[in-house]
C-alpha cells in the first residue's frame, strides 16, 4: 500500500470542527503544548497519542494516556487506521476522523450516490458527538431527504418507538422534499413491524414477483413495487456486560418506488444501512437533546417557582415584646411541600404553624400555598387553632384535591404565657422547661382525609425561658447510612444540649445534627424546624 496523498483529520469538538493535515511521518496530540494538535478537556493527557507511518499505513498509538485512546468505540493501544476511522480520546466527546484523500475507483461507495450517504452519515456521526444543536424534526428531515435522494426512491417514512416498543408513524416525505400527511399514508405495516422486530435490512425488488401481493394489498394498489426497509439500530460503544445499554432498535427507516430497479444496488445498500446505524444515533441524540431543552425550561421554572415559595414564607427570624421565634425549611428537591408561618394579631397575640402537605415537588408546593392563604385570612378573624384547621380540611375537600393530605400544627400564644395550639396529626413538638420535656398532642386526624373532621385544642402555661421546637417528619424519620431514622430521641438530646443558646443557635445545633447524621444519604424529605422561646420578663416590662 502506497502512502496517501494529505491524509488529514476532521476534528469535531468543543471549539468547532477543523480539518488538520497530517504531514509528518509522527505526528502527536495531547492537551501540552507543543503537540501537532493540542486538544483541551479533562480527559485529554498532556502527551496523550501519535499518528506514526510505518510499513506504508498510518498506525494510532496511545501514549500511556489516562483516559485511554479509542477506534470506533473500541479502546486500543495500537491500531491501523483505515479511511473514515473515528478516533475518541477519552470519551471526551472530541472526535477524530482519520480520512485519506483519495479513493480507488472501482470501490463501489465511491459512486456520487453512496458517496453523498458516507457524507451525510458523517454529518451525522458529527452532530451526536457534538450533542447537536438541531431539533429532533430538522435531524429527521435530513435523513429521510438523504436516503430518498441517494437511492432515488420516490417516498419514504420513519417510524419511531415508543416507551412502550410501539412503532409510530413520524415523518412522511416524499421526492422533491415533500412533506406528506403521516394519516393518508396508505401502506402494510408487516414489513417495517418485521424489520424493526429482526433488526435486519429487508429488500423487496418487486412485490407482486415475490408473492407479496396479498398481503400488501394497499401498497400494490398504488402501484408500488420495489421496498427497501432498514433498522434504525442504536449501537452501543460501552461495556458489553451493561445489560442496561446493550445495542437496540429505535425505529425504521422505509423507502419505496412504483418503478423496478430505483433503488439502489446491494453494495450500495450496505452503504445505506451504514447510514441508518449513524441516524438512529443522531435521531437518538436529538431527542435527548430536546428532552434536555425542555428540562432545562422546567429547571428555570422550577427555580422561578422555588423563590415565590420562599417569599410566601415570613422572614426566618422574627420578635416580639415576649417571644423570639425562628424556622426554616430546606426542601429536599427545588421547591417542597412544608412551610411555617408566623401570623401577629391586632390584639397582640402571636400565632405560628408548621405544616407538611403529603408528597414533594410542584403539586405539593401548589397545595402549601393554597393552606397559607386560608391561614392569613383566617387570622385576620380571629379563628382559634382548631378552627382554622377545620376551615382548611373543607376547604381541601372543596377543591377537589385528591391524595393530599396535611399534617398541620398551630397555636396562639398570649403575653402571659398561655399557649393555645392544635395539632392534626403532626409530629408532636417538643416543649422544652423546668420540669422537663411535654409532647403537645391533641388535635385531630389527617386534614384533608375526611370531609367533616373534629379537631380539638389545648392550653397549656409556658414560663420564662421555655423553649418550644416543631419540626416536620423530614428531621425525624431521616436515615442514615445504615437505614436507622434520627427519631425524637436524638432530637431531645441534641436540644437539650443547646437549650442556652439563643433561638437561632437551637435551630443550627438541630439542623447540622440531621446533617452530619446522614452523611453524605441525600434527604428523602423536607426539612422544616422552628424554635420559640418565651420571655415573661420581657412581657411584664
Amino acid at each position: 500500500m502506497n502512502e496517501p496523498r494529505v491524509p488529514r483529520l476532521a476534528v469535531h469538538d468543543a471549539n468547532g470542527r477543523r480539518v488538520v493535515p497530517i504531514d509528518k511521518p509522527v505526528f502527536t496530540i495531547g492537551r501540552g503544548s507543543g503537540h501537532d494538535l493540542q486538544l483541551a478537556g479533562p480527559g485529554v493527557s498532556r502527551d496523550h497519542a501519535e499518528l506514526v507511518f510505518t510499513s506504508g499505513a498510518y498506525v494510532v498509538r496511545d501514549r500511556g494516556s489516562r483516559y485511554g485512546t479509542f477506534v470506533n468505540g473500541e479502546q486500543v493501544t495500537e491500531r491501523a487506521l483505515a479511511d473514515g476511522d473515528r478516533i475518541e480520546l477519552g470519551r471526551t466527546g472530541a472526535v477524530l476522523l482519520f480520512l485519506t484523500a483519495q479513493r480507488r475507483t472501482d470501490d463501489p461507495a465511491a459512486s456520487p450516490r453512496v458517496g453523498g450517504l458516507r457524507q451525510v452519515a458523517t454529518l451525522l456521526d458529527s452532530l451526536r458527538e457534538m450533542g447537536t444543536d438541531r431539533v429532533l424534526d430538522e435531524v429527521l428531515v435530513l435523513v429521510l431527504d438523504s436516503a430518498i435522494e441517494a437511492t432515488g426512491a420516490e417516498r419514504g417514512f420513519i417510524m419511531l418507538a415508543d416507551e412502550q416498543g410501539a412503532l409510530k408513524m413520524t415523518l412522511v416525505r416524499s421526492a422533491g422534499h415533500i412533506t406528506l400527511p403521516s394519516a393518508g399514508f396508505d401502506t402494510s405495516r408487516k414489513i417495517p413491524e418485521e424489520v424493526f422486530t429482526s433488526g435486519r435490512i429487508m429488500v423487496v425488488t418487486d412485490l407482486l414477483e415475490n408473492g407479496m401481493a396479498e398481503v400488501h394489498t394497499g401498497t400494490v394498489a398504488l402501484g408500488i413495487r420495489q421496498v427497501l426497509c432498514a433498522p434504525l439500530r442504536l449501537v452501543r460503544y460501552v461495556d458489553r456486560r451493561d445489560a442496561a445499554a446493550r445495542d437496540r432498535n429505535i425505529g425504521v427507516l422505509y423507502l419505496d418506488s412504483r418503478e423496478r430497479g430505483r433503488l439502489l444496488s446491494p453494495s450500495a445498500r450496505t452503504a445505506l444501512e451504514a447510514l441508518a446505524t449513524q441516524a438512529a444515533l443522531a435521531i437518538e441524540n436529538a431527542r435527548l437533546y430536546k428532552q434536555g431543552l425542555e428540562k432545562t425550561r422546567l429547571d428555570d421554572e422550577l427555580q422561578i417557582a422555588s423563590r415565590i415559595q420562599q417569599a410566601l414564607l415570613p422572614e426566618s427570624r422574627r420578635t416580639g415584646p415576649f417571644f423570639d421565634v425562628i424556622g426554616a425549611s430546606i426542601p429536599s428537591r427545588t421547591i417542597g411541600g412544608d412551610f411555617f408561618d408566623y401570623q401577629t394579631f391586632a390584639d397582640g397575640r402571636f400565632g405560628f404553624g408548621l405544616g407538611d402537605i403529603t408528597g414533594h415537588g410542584p403539586a405539593a408546593a401548589l397545595v402549601t400555598a393554597l393552606v397559607q392563604g386560608v391561614l392569613a385570612t383566617c387570622a385576620l378573624a380571629f379563628t382559634a387553632p382548631d378552627e382554622t384547621i377545620g376551615v382548611v380540611n373543607r376547604v381541601m375537600h372543596s377543591r377537589r384535591i385528591e391524595a393530599r393530605y396535611l399534617t398541620l400544627f398551630l397555636a396562639v400564644l398570649r403575653s402571659d404565657g398561655r399557649l393555645t395550639y392544635s395539632n392534626a396529626a403532626h409530629n408532636p413538638p417538643l416543649l422544652f422547661g423546668a420540669d422537663g420535656v411535654r409532647r403537645l398532642e391533641a388535635g385531630g386526624t389527617l386534614v384533608g382525609a375526611f370531609p367533616d373532621s373534629k379537631f380539638e385544642r389545648d392550653t397549656v402555661q409556658l414560663r420564662d425561658g421555655d423553649t418550644l421546637v416543631v419540626y416536620s417528619d423530614g428531621v425525624s424519620e431521616a436515615l442514615s447510612q445504615a437505614g436507622e431514622e434520627f427519631a425524637e430521641g436524638r432530637i431531645r438530646e441534641v436540644i437539650s444540649q443547646s437549650l442556652h443558646q439563643p433561638v437561632e443557635g437551637v435551630l443550627t445545633a438541630l439542623l447540622e445534627a440531621v446533617r452530619q447524621f446522614a452523611g453524605d444519604i441525600a434527604p428523602q424529605d423536607d426539612l422544616t424546624a422552628l424554635v420559640l422561646r418565651y420571655s415573661a420578663a420581657s412581657a411584664e416590662s
